[in-house]
């Protein structure tokens, strides 16, 4: 892999935010230019992993004029292959690596204590209600076998940040063996330190013991942005989280970046947004950007990341005036709030022809 220093020393260029700001969109702009002149990953495709409540007041923070106490988010695993280079940094066309973003283990990430705290608040109502307001599509294991994937085939697994995460079943741990026997995380050094030692405003939205027990031999640690191979960067985005980065994949639609600091296109492109409240947020405000702010950790740091994102993925061909951003967890229109349609909404994208080394066999999609 390549490492990025540009865009990262960007982020210090100057004490003055808006120079930052101005440095970090023009590195930006340099890195979309550069993907762009790379051909398109040769399979990329997004499956929806669970959908499930998630409070308005940090998915559009003081943006959304709309009384509802809550919106729905999509979670989804994004399957990636892509040719990884060589030893010389040239493109080794020969070999296919398999890259998933954001395969969650949707059992062990219901023990994220808020999620907990508002399942338990349910009481014996529980079973009732759940299964009105959430649902599960998919999990990691059966979206890959829709992909004609097993675990065997997995090389690096990533997330842009680890809030909610457990690691242990797909990485092993001293309690069990690992789901993907070779697979490593890639993952910002700022994340896994953090994760050693939560404050209370960050635990709340963490897995306890999501990571204990994980070999550091399967944990690849990353000091800033890199170039994984052609079509495929990973791009320090500080400011959801401490160690927060977005994964950005060269498609056949352009740059697709994908990461949690917003849940929708219409985030990053507030006045062309059609969701009720926006657009005026944006005229009275001067915000051009709508955080997803759970814990608020760094929120400027989190609004130039933004910018940084919106200038990497440039100008979606599905909606005018919005971004190729491609959330991780996608706000989702839902009957129970009503006017909570975004603009413009991604859900399942599939691009190319998944491929599979020819010594592991065929494993049949699901139907």
């Amino acid at each position: 892999m390549e490492r990025l220093h540009d865009i990262d020393r960007a982020r210090t260029a100057s004490p003055v935010p808006e120079e930052r700001r101005v440095a970090i969109v023009r590195e930006a702009e340099v890195l979309r230019e550069r993907m762009l002149a790379m051909p398109p990953v040769p399979f990329y495709r997004s499956l929806a992993l669970t959908t499930l409540p998630y409070p308005m007041r940090y998915g559009l923070r003081d943006a959304s004029a709309l009384p509802w106490p809550y919106l729905m988010l999509t979670n989804r695993v994004f399957v990636v292959q892509f040719h990884p280079f060589g030893l010389d940094m040239a493109v080794d066309r020969t070999r296919v690596q398999t890259l998933l973003v954001s395969p969650t283990d949707t059992v062990a990430a219901r023990q994220t204590p808020h999620f907990k705290r508002i399942a338990e608040a349910m009481g014996p109502l529980q079973s009732i209600v759940e299964p009105l307001v959430a649902r599960q599509t998919h999990t990691v294991e059966t979206a890959l076998h829709a992909c004609g994937l097993g675990p065997a085939d997995i090389d690096w697994l990533t997330y842009d940040h680890l809030h909610t995460q457990d690691l242990r079943r797909w990485l092993g741990s001293a309690a069990a063996p690992a789901l993907f026997p070779t697979a490593r995380v890639l993952v910002m050094d700022a994340e896994w330190q953090a994760c050693h030692g939560l404050c209370a405003p960050q635990r709340d939205w963490y897995a306890p013991a999501g990571i204990d027990g994980v070999p550091a031999a399967r944990v690849e640690r990353l000091d800033g942005s890199v170039l994984l191979g052609e079509g495929v960067a990973l791009v320090a985005t500080p400011g959801h989280t401490m160690g927060n980065h977005s994964i950005a994949v060269r498609t056949p639609e352009g740059v697709f970046v994908t990461s949690e600091n917003g849940i929708s296109a219409d985030s990053y492109a507030p006045r062309r947004s059609r969701l009720p409240g926006l657009p005026a947020y944006a005229g009275a405000t001067g915000m051009d950007i709508v955080l997803n702010g759970n814990t608020l950790e760094g929120a400027l740091d989190q609004y130039l990341s933004m910018h940084l994102e919106r200038a990497l993925a440039g100008p979606s061909q599905r909606a005018d005036g919005l971004p190729n951003v491609v959330p991780s967890s996608e706000l989702t229109p839902t009957w129970w709030a009503p006017g909570l349609t975004p603009t413009l909404w991604w859900g399942e994208l599939a691009f190319g022809q998944v491929q599979r080394p020819p010594h592991l066999g065929t494993v049949a999609p699901a139907a």
